[in-house]
């Protein structure tokens, strides 16, 4: 069993940030990739952060260079340092760890951007 808990969003004016949190618990493994999804209302989910287990992060261009995915090995956690928001960032984001074979999924935190 593999518990994946988020934790930061909440609400912020456009230019604020914000970091999430997502934690792993249960039989833990090698972990090949960490990372988060997005999704907006009436949109797609959407790949915004990824990072390997050897440390290669990959970024959707829509916020290259405003956010920073990042993980602490000892807790099985990762985070999402999000700078300069926008309104177009507002979505529910969600945490995913790739470990094997198989994809766990947080429970989503929502994040609002006003303008």
């Amino acid at each position: 069993q593999v518990q994946l808990v988020e934790s930061g969003g909440g609400l912020v004016q456009a230019g604020g940030s914000l970091r999430l949190s997502c934690a792993a618990s249960g039989r833990i493994a090698a972990i090949n990739v960490m990372a988060w999804y997005r999704q907006a209302p009436g949109k797609q989910r959407e790949l915004v952060a990824a990072m390997s287990s050897g440390g290669n992060t990959n970024y959707a261009d829509s916020v290259k260079g405003r956010f920073t995915i990042s993980r602490d090995g000892a807790k099985n956690t990762v985070y999402l340092q999000m700078n300069s928001l926008k309104p177009d960032d507002t979505a529910v984001y969600y945490c995913k760890l790739h470990m094997g074979l198989y994809d766990y999924w947080g429970q989503g935190t929502q994040v609002t951007v006003s303008s």
